[in-house]
């Protein structure tokens, strides 16, 4: 494909791209950012504060709150199913690949949820919680705002299957990534708008740890990884222990929610594998890539719209689900 062609390609994806639906119509009923102005005006105002005390303590919760929204997002919609803890029939989905000594930030929602039953009880949703704090963290760390459409209500369950099956993993064919996106309505603009949020936050040895010693199981590392930089990230990542060592996904501004991420990918410095392939084995994607790595305000843009978009994904409305008390928990 010529550069020609390709940038109409991106053109045209942008084309398709809606520009921002902030009511969104759903079963049973409407997402909205005002759904709580009369029912519990502090809502929004207690999720920011509680957020910006738990970023202030530690920067890297900023990113792990905005990583809770994909991950319950992507599991049967947002419905929060990813706050439950595992209880009766239920299977926790903290307990899968992807969210098993990974997941974090409960313990911030936690507080949240306690500070508004006590401000308006069994009126705000986890699952709208969870969206206004990824929402806040994005902000916190220098990053774009949006109004958040609310109503979504919480699930009665959890799908540890689909946990494992629907996230995509760091080191999913980009292909197998863009496949999971598009089952949620989601496409290659959404992709690598999404993947951007990798501007913050960690991964841990084990998420990239093939990259470096046996990518194609011919025991040599991945050739699109730029080897002064694989070589550093070797002495802190051994060939075996060392999982759970720590490593900023962009290492440039590791705190900074900014598009270093996507310069870091054309220099071939993208940490995990399902980093790197949005540069490597898509016209469009790579594209997108060069965009955003030249026009920060267009990737906001993108990643905002994105994030509404993604925050769509088959909530419950209406009479559908509950409003839990305790967002580990369903009501008795």
């Amino acid at each position: 494909m010529s550069q020609f062609t390709s940038f109409f390609l991106v053109l045209s994806l942008f084309a398709f791209a809606p520009l921002c639906c902030f009511s969104r119509k759903t079963h049973g009923g409407y997402l909205y950012p005002q759904f709580y102005d009369h029912s519990c005006p502090n809502a929004q105002q207690i999720v920011k504060s509680i957020v910006a005390q738990a970023v202030a303590k530690e920067a890297r919760m900023a990113a792990s709150l905005l990583r809770l929204q994909f991950h319950d997002c992507f599991v049967q919609g947002c419905d929060a199913s990813l706050l439950l803890d595992s209880r009766g029939s239920i299977v926790s989905e903290k307990r899968s690949n992807p969210n098993r000594n990974s997941a974090r930030g409960f313990e911030v929602l936690d507080e949240i949820k306690s500070a508004l039953e006590k401000e308006c009880p069994l009126t705000v949703s986890c699952a709208d919680i969870v969206a206004l704090a990824a929402r806040d963290s994005t902000v916190l760390a220098g990053g774009p705002s949006w109004e958040v459409p609310l109503g979504r209500r919480d699930s009665r369950g959890a799908s540890l299957r689909g946990s494992n099956n629907n996230i995509p993993a760091p080191n999913n064919t980009f292909q197998t990534i863009l496949t999971k996106f598009k089952r949620q309505g989601l496409n290659v603009v959404d992709l690598v708008a999404l993947s951007g949020s990798h501007t913050i936050g960690n991964a841990r040895c084990t998420s990239f740890r093939q990259r470096l010693y046996n990518q194609s199981g011919n025991g040599l590392p991945d050739s699109t990884f730029d080897q002064s930089y694989a070589a550093q990230l070797r002495t802190r990542c051994p060939r075996s222990g060392g999982d759970q060592n720590l490593f900023f996904l962009d290492f440039v501004s590791p705190t900074k929610f900014d598009n270093s991420y996507f310069k870091n990918l054309l220099s071939s410095k993208g940490l995990l594998s399902s980093d790197q392939v949005l540069l490597t084995k898509n016209e469009a994607s790579m594209e997108l890539v060069k965009i955003y790595s030249e026009n920060n305000e267009l990737f906001f843009e993108q990643f905002a719209q994105s994030m509404i978009k993604m925050g769509n994904i088959s909530p419950l409305t209406g009479s559908r689900g509950e409003i839990r008390k305790n967002c580990r928990k369903i009501n008795s």
